[in-house]
């Protein structure tokens, strides 16, 4: 019909779209079309197959993320879609039929910015439910995204997944990307970070789906590239990073230098790439292989080798003649290379210009020509460079490798699409081989998903008729194949590339439809493949299928020094993937093992004759067993644009990829069954307008069966399923249409009525609008001509003072001008008399200053003139008297003279030393016999103060020991004197001794000086000197501890009769006055008594710091001197006691000094305390002051900006409210009140206990003569109170049964019901408390480490169940507060009540103990929120978003954007209801097991954070999601949460404000969006909202129908702008939210 739109080709866009203008007919040949852009053409029919052409789908289903929810699937339409989904909405993935491949046309976007989360992968973890391993195949053209993909797959699994061990093996599996890409990808001119080989990487997961390691396949690998790179091409990465970092120390024995430098790195003359830091890169290689497991010796030995390389590309050669060369002697290159790989220089130059040939019978060595020995050159570096590459992927899969066994795993195989050049060689027929493989085993993978659904929902089929390309696989790779006659002809001596071209010929020229050969050559074949027709160069298949290396260069590099290349080339045929390949092509890895030769020598064994064809088709076999064991998912990777240019959408490289991808194909697939399918309620909700109300039954799938057979007559154009309809290509397109008439009708309808009653209110309202203007006027009028007589009035008044105020002000200025002159005149005269008289008094300071200096140079030169002729004359002087003093010096009796001196100095001075020895020793005996005196004394001191601290008899001791210290003291001054007296003695003998020498013959010859032994003898005088010096002071100090120590006992002594007599006087007075009325408080006795106890106190605390004191001084005296013990001395101290101690008194009036001290600190703290209550209660009081002061002066502006009425109302409610406040103070002051009284009433009641119990002590100390002369009076004996200690005691051997009993057989919901829910926690409190008490370390650490790994056993047997863990985390918190509570810690004690603190612990500190708790309540918690998090992950988006809880609303739903149908179990079936009554459970767990309210309230919150960034973001990934009728849906359901919250008391947690992003984004999808007005209320709204998100909101936007318009790119746009230039908006959301799905 006219007004259709068709697709018709176009050979610059591919295909256009265009309008029908007139009504096509049956036999028609031309129809006439309208563009787009107005144009009108004939478009002819084709004569032959007369197709029409194809129609465009209606464009409510342009932009469909799924291609079979099409209407019409054709090329055109797919293409139309991708195009519009890439450049107008920026999504960059589309789905391809059921579980089908996922389209990823993104080009250069991830430069850009971040990516949304990859469906696919989601999807991943899901499947695992069906116990099946999944595969992830990424295929597509060079700079793809291939490698990107792959890459952010492998990093979501890593995220999300998490590793088994704390080895951290996703991070592992993350540093394999950085290595294999330095190795293995280099600069092409497509793409800056080409994959120049493939991959599939296994990662292997355990049960609970975590990565416990990985493993990798390669294939493939570009050889050619390590010797030659084509125009703007690098080498591999790896080179260009060693090249970069030359210059760090560890690099220098490389000898490298710039990469321009290296022949094998400047061929492409692009050696930079914009953008990237090769050194940079080469610290993140380096660090990847350090934590994969790559120690630094082995980098460097791989460095080396990669080094070597490239020192060989630089080998020059030279010719002798046409089939010799030789190598310059001592060539630079060479002889780095030798170095560096540990081999001799002659047998590599010797062996590089030569090679060696074996004949049956002998050897020969033949010289090779120049181009020969460069290829051999390149082949080696090729050879080298994939034994290091295989060596590495060895060595990164050895780091993966996991010793857990694997229960499944994902891979992930990146993979290189179909190509097709202007010359194929043999990579492209490898590859487009593999490709062949591939497409069949996705089409057989998509026509068997399409057999299931139909199956699943009972409907009949027929066999789909689909592409199979087997008989191009079996041209390939069947017996007499390509491959095998590949082989074959590799095997004959003398085979070449044409004879295998000629064979092919014969063999399947005119026998197979697909193999065909060029017209023009007879060197090439082309080969039908599913893509394309590709022709092949048969030039170079030969060589690069042997792919030779000169064996006698690999020998050489075997016997090498350098044991990593070594291991290299003797472990080649043990490698996991061997690397075969041509010298100029790529290299193929594979997993087939190579034994190595062991038949004869010099004879390859029969592995290493496999060719690379033949090992590719076996890894290919192995790679296809292992995808048909998997579940396969699909990435097609769409190269936008050749230019790397973001969001540019070249059709025809689209279309061209499309086709090679297979992506049509199954397209086809999907259009010959029913590609359209609708659910019984989706059909009714949109084409309810299509019925009448007599059609609508109560059974919907009736209802839908009786509409259709009215609308589409032909049955075979829909099915009906269990489930849903299936529908043909078109006819969703056809029903729609039917559907728009409707609608249209009606709207004009509608339209009719509106415009009329519109036009009937705009005559109305002009009506009253005139005759309004005609009033305004008149009285603009009058008012106009009152205003003109006004202001002529007002003029002449103006003139007037106008005309004064200029002649005042003229006045006023020539008086201002007069004052200023004089000043100034004035002022000029003053200043110049005052520079006069300055001049003047300067001038005389000048003179004065002068006259001075004149006199003073005077005096010093006349000074100097004097001091010099006294030190003329004075030094005359001095040489007269130096020269008298030389004579004297040289005459013979001088000398004479100083000796007679020196020897009888010499002679006393020895005797004055044997004095001083004599003295010494005598001295030092009688230290000796002072040092055991001493030790003796020490010790009784040491026992005297032990027994002080028992009782206060010991002050008795201390007395005894007082006197008998004076006793030694006068014995030591009986021995002083005894020591004076011989000192005498010795000095009369000496000084007779003297007189005696004196006497003795002076002619008698003396001893010769000895000037050494006298300084000697002179020093060791001065050392003893110093010995007696240091005796008697120790002497002295004694005397005087002697004297402090008498004087201590005697005042000790006054104050035990001081003692005395006070007690003395308190038994006269208790014996006198014994009445209940003396011991009440307030008594005289009571005063008496509490005088007494005060200063007693007193008394206790300084006798306390003087034993202190004396505990000080022993300890000092014992480190000084070691004690011995007298036993006569001992036996006298314990006489000394008793005779203290006389009748027992001192140790009854230490007895009653205790119990006043402890009831008296027991005041002292009450008191403390209620100060420090009165203190807080004070600042209390004095803030609330504040702030009602603060609260009155704002009420007090207010009222003064009210009206009279409203200020009379504000302040009779503000009174109302004071006086209710006040009540309540006073209330609660009332109630503090009788809390006093009663602790007051405690008080009095121990008061009286104590004095009665000292009633009775005293009537035990009565004689029994008294007692029966004085009457009996009745006693009142009060109950004594139970006072229980909180102590639980247990023995070491219940411990175990302890545990067992309250952790790991405890049930909580029996706790919670029945006893007390944090019971485990009191009762292991009690026992840490015995625990304590008992002072048993070892039984406090076993109790403690018991628990906390007992709790942890239980939360790891049954750490998914909720109770479980609720219960824990409660019990966890209660006994760490109880150890907090009771720890005795001052910040903690001041909370307590007195009581409380007396339980407190004593002799452990446990902190260490309490972090270890509070770590495990964190854990304990986190583990919480996980399991509340997994019970409601699977309800969030199913009862927040697809339930629909507001009934009709979501009728209009526009077709297409509905779930996707997938294999997975459906979850619709939560509600709303259902995550509420969820959260009810929740809530009512933790209330009966006891956890702490603000705990409950972070639980609470984080639940709602939950749902509130999970349902945030299927919103944002869900097209089918933004529409108005789903905001409504959302701010329903949230409004039902805040609900809840309300009724839990839960508002003031925090969990509200978590739910605002989803808020805002429900009203985003509500408000209208289309004027500058509606923008500016966007950015005020959605504050709590990115700009991306915003922007992401509005793009995903599908009106409810046609009628209503989407956001254009303009409003989109405005919205950036404004939304850029907002800084006061914050995001209260951070990204994570979007973009993480955990």
């Amino acid at each position: 019909n006219s007004t259709t739109l068709v697709w018709i080709p176009d050979p610059e866009e591919v295909w256009k779209s265009a309008e029908l203008l007139k009504d096509y007919k049956q036999g028609d040949k031309v129809i006439q079309l309208r563009l787009e852009e107005g144009k009108e053409l004939e478009y002819c029919l084709d004569p032959k197959t007369k197709e029409l052409p194809p129609l465009r789908n209606p464009d409510i289903l342009v932009g469909e993320n799924d291609l079979t929810a099409l209407s019409y699937l054709h090329e055109p339409a797919v293409l139309h879609n991708l195009k519009v989904r890439f450049i107008d909405s920026k999504l960059i993935y589309t789905y391809c039929g059921n579980h089908s491949p996922l389209l990823h046309h993104h080009g250069i976007f991830y430069i850009m910015g971040n990516v949304d989360a990859h469906i696919l992968v989601i999807n991943m973890f899901l499947c695992f439910r069906d116990e099946r391993n999944q595969s992830i195949i990424v295929s597509g053209e060079s700079g793809a995204g291939k490698t990107v993909s792959a890459k952010y797959a492998m990093r979501y699994f890593a995220t999300v997944s998490g590793s088994a061990s704390e080895a951290n093996v996703e991070e592992k599996v993350l540093a394999s990307n950085p290595i294999m890409e330095s190795i293995g990808n280099a600069k092409t001119t497509r793409n800056d970070n080409s994959s120049r080989f493939g991959k599939y990487i296994e990662i292997g997961f355990d049960k609970r789906y975590r990565i416990i390691g990985a493993n990798m396949r390669t294939y493939l690998l570009e050889k050619s590239r390590v010797v030659f790179q084509a125009e703007e091409e690098r080498n591999y990465h790896i080179f260009y990073q060693l090249c970069a970092s030359a210059a760090l120390p560890e690099f220098k024995t490389l000898r490298l230098g710039n990469a321009n430098y290296f022949h094998y790195t400047k061929q492409g003359g692009s050696p930079v790439i914009d953008g990237i830091d090769d050194a940079k890169e080469m610290v993140h290689t380096r660090q990847a292989c350090s934590l994969l497991g790559i120690n630094d010796s082995h980098q460097m030995g791989i460095f080396r080798i990669l080094a070597g390389i490239l020192h060989l590309g630089n080998v020059g050669f030279t010719s002798r003649d046409a089939d010799s060369c030789t190598i310059p002697h001592k060539h630079e290159p060479l002889t780095i290379f030798c170095d560096l790989m540990g081999v001799e220089y002659q047998e590599m130059s010797h062996w590089l210009c030569h090679r060696k040939l074996a004949t049956a019978s002998e050897t020969y060595i033949k010289p090779i020509s120049k181009l020969q020995a460069i290829n051999a050159r390149d082949a080696l570096a090729k050879h080298i460079y994939a034994k290091l590459f295989n060596w590495i992927v060895d060595h990164v899969n050895k780091a993966l490798h996991s010793t857990v066994k694997q229960h499944s795993f994902i891979g992930v195989l990146d993979i290189y699409g179909f190509e097709t050049f202007e010359i194929n060689s043999f990579e492209q027929f490898c590859i487009n081989y593999a490709n062949e493989k591939l497409q069949q085993q996705f089409n057989m993978h998509v026509f068997k998903l399409e057999q299931e659904e139909y199956m699943k929902e009972q409907i009949p089929w027929t066999l789909i008729d689909f592409y199979d390309n087997q008989p191009c696989i079996n041209l390939i790779e069947a017996k007499l194949g390509i491959l095998d006659l590949l082989d074959e002809e590799c095997k004959m001596p003398k085979g070449s590339d044409d004879s295998w071209a000629q064979k092919l010929y014969n063999t399947h020229l005119k026998k197979c439809a697909l193999f065909e050969k060029p017209r023009m050559s007879n060197k090439a074949f082309i080969i039908q493949h599913f893509a394309d027709k590709v022709e092949y160069q048969c030039e170079g298949f030969l060589e690069k299928n042997k792919d030779t290396v000169y064996e006698e260069q690999i020998k050489v590099l075997k016997s090498s020094k350098f044991k990593m290349l070594s291991e290299l080339f003797q472990d080649e045929e043990k490698a996991l993937s061997p690397t075969s390949a041509t010298p100029s092509g790529r290299t193929l890895l594979s997993r087939t093992a190579v034994k190595p030769a062991k038949a004869r020598p010099g004879q390859a064994s029969k592995e290493h004759k496999k060719t690379v064809g033949h090992q590719f088709r076996n890894s290919l076999h192995l790679l296809m067993e292992t995808l048909n064991a998997t579940t396969p998912h699909y990435v097609r990777c769409i190269k936008p644009n050749d230019f790397k240019f973001p969001f540019t959408f070249d059709e025809k490289r689209a279309v061209q990829q499309l086709r090679a991808c297979g992506v049509l194909e199954t397209i086809r697939i999907s259009a010959a069954g029913f590609p359209s399918r609708w659910t019984y309620q989706e059909f009714f909700s949109r084409y309810r307008v299509l019925m009448k109300q007599k059609d609508v039954l109560s059974d919907r799938k009736q209802t839908c069966k009786n509409l259709l057979e009215k609308l589409i007559l032909d049955k075979d154009k829909y099915q009906f399923g269990k489930t849903k309809i299936f529908f043909r290509a078109g006819q969703v397109a056809y029903l729609e249409k039917i559907r728009a008439d409707k609608l249209r009708v009606a709207c004009i309808r509608i339209q009719k009525t509106i415009r009329g009653w519109l036009m009937r209110k705009k005559y109305l309202r002009m009506r009253k609008a005139a005759i309004t203007i005609q009033r305004y006027v008149r009285g603009y009028q009058a008012r106009c001509y009152a205003k003109f007589l006004r202001r002529t009035r007002a003029a002449i008044l103006i003139q007037k003072f106008q005309r004064m105020y200029v002649v005042r002000k003229r006045y006023h200025l020539m008086r201002a001008a007069t004052i200023v002159l004089q000043s100034l005149l004035r002022g000029y005269i003053a200043r110049n008399k005052y520079q006069r008289m300055l001049r003047e008094h300067k001038a005389i300071i000048i003179q004065k200053h002068v006259r001075g200096w004149l006199a003073r140079v005077r005096y010093r030169r006349s000074l100097k003139a004097i001091v010099y002729l006294q030190c003329c004359y004075r030094r005359m002087m001095a040489k007269r008297e130096l020269k008298k003093l030389k004579i004297e010096a040289r005459s013979v009796e001088r000398y004479k003279k100083l000796n007679i001196g020196m020897e009888n100095k010499i002679m006393q001075l020895q005797r004055k030393v044997d004095e001083q020895n004599k003295d010494y020793k005598s001295l030092l005996e009688k230290l000796t016999n002072l040092e055991t005196t001493y030790n003796t004394e020490n010790e009784k001191l040491r026992s005297d103060v032990e027994r002080l601290r028992m009782s206060e008899e010991e002050a008795k001791n201390a007395t005894n020991r007082v006197n008998m210290l004076q006793e030694e003291i006068t014995k030591l001054r009986k021995e002083l004197h005894q020591t004076q007296s011989e000192k005498k003695t010795i000095e009369e003998w000496a000084d007779k001794y003297k007189q005696e020498t004196e006497q003795q013959d002076p002619s008698e010859k003396k001893a010769p000086l000895d000037m050494s032994l006298f300084l000697k003898l002179q020093k060791r005088v001065t050392e003893l000197e110093q010995e007696k010096q240091s005796l008697q002071d120790e002497l002295d100090r004694k005397e005087e501890q002697a004297l402090r120590t008498k004087t201590r006992r005697q005042e000790l002594e006054s104050e035990n009769k001081k003692l005395k007599n006070e007690l003395n006087e308190l038994q006269k007075a208790l014996l006198e006055k014994s009445s209940p009325e003396v011991t009440a408080p307030g008594a005289p006795a009571y005063r008496v008594l509490l005088d007494q106890l005060t200063s007693v106190s007193e008394e206790l605390d300084v006798r306390k710091e003087e034993v202190l004191i004396l505990r000080s001084q022993l300890v000092s005296q014992k480190e000084a001197i070691q004690p011995k013990v007298s036993n006569s001395l001992q036996i006298q101290s314990l006489q000394d006691y008793h005779m203290l101690n006389e009748d027992g008194e001192l140790w009854l009036v230490y007895e009653g000094l205790k119990q006043t001290n402890r009831l008296l600190e027991s005041q002292l703290q009450s008191q403390k305390k209620s100060h420090d209550n009165e203190l807080e209660a004070l600042r209390g009081e004095m803030q609330s002051l504040k702030e009602e002061n603060n609260r009155q002066q704002q009420l007090l502006a207010q009222n003064l900006q009210l009206p009279p009425e409203a200020r009379i109302e504000a302040s009779l409610q503000h009174e109302i409210t004071r006086l209710t406040n006040e009540n309540l103070d006073l209330m609660e002051q009332l109630e503090k009140q009788d809390k006093t009284v009663r602790k007051l009433k405690k008080q009095l009641k121990v008061f009286a206990k104590k004095i009665g119990e000292l009633e009775v002590g005293q009537m035990e100390n009565i004689s029994p003569g008294q007692i029966i002369d004085e009457p009996i009076r009745p006693v009142n004996i009060p109950r004594k109170e139970k006072d229980f200690q909180g102590m639980l005691e247990y023995k070491k051997d219940d411990e175990p049964k302890l545990v067992k009993n309250l952790i790991l057989d405890l049930k909580p919901r029996g706790v919670a019901v029945n006893l007390i829910p944090g019971l485990p926690a009191y009762i292991l409190f009690m026992c840490v408390r015995h625990a304590d008490y008992l002072n048993d370390d070892q039984k406090v650490r076993s109790l403690l480490t018991s628990t906390i790994n007992g709790i942890k056993k239980v939360l790891k047997k049954r750490g998914d169940d909720f109770e479980t863990v609720s219960f824990w985390l409660s019990n966890t918190c209660r006994f760490l507060h109880c150890l907090k509570q009771y720890s005795g810690e001052e910040g903690f004690m001041k909370h307590n009540t007195p009581r409380q603190n007396e339980h407190c612990l004593t002799n452990f500190d446990l902190a260490e103990y309490r972090q270890v708790l509070s770590d495990l309540a964190i854990q304990i918690y986190q583990q919480l929120v996980r399991v509340l998090e997994n019970i409601l992950q699977p309800m969030i988006v199913s009862g927040m978003l697809e339930h629909e809880t507001i009934q009709g609303v979501s009728g209009v739903k526009p077709p297409g954007l509905r779930k996707r149908t997938s294999s997975i179990a459906d979850e619709g079936t939560y509600t709303l209801d259902s995550i509420i009554r969820q959260l009810n459970t929740f809530h009512s767990v933790m209330c009966q097991h006891g956890m702490d309210p603000e705990l409950i309230k972070q639980v609470v919150k984080q639940t709602f954070y939950i749902t509130g960034a999970v349902t945030l973001n299927n919103l944002l990934l869900r097209k089918d999601m933004c529409s108005w009728s789903k905001g409504m849906q959302i701010r329903y359901n949230v409004s039902q949460l805040e609900e809840w919250l309300r009724d839990k008391n839960l508002m003031n947690s925090g969990a509200k404000e978590t739910l605002e992003p989803l808020i805002q984004a429900a009203q985003l999808l509500q408000v209208k969006k289309k004027t500058d007005e509606d923008a500016e209320a966007i950015c005020s709204m959605c504050n709590a909202l990115t700009t991306a998100q915003i922007v992401k909101v509005l793009n995903l936007y599908t009106p409810v129908n046609e009628f209503e318009e989407r956001v254009s790119i303009s409003f989109i746009r405005t919205i950036q702008v404004r939304l850029f230039f907002a800084p006061h908006i914050v995001c209260l959301v951070p990204q994570e939210h979007i973009s993480e799905l955990k």
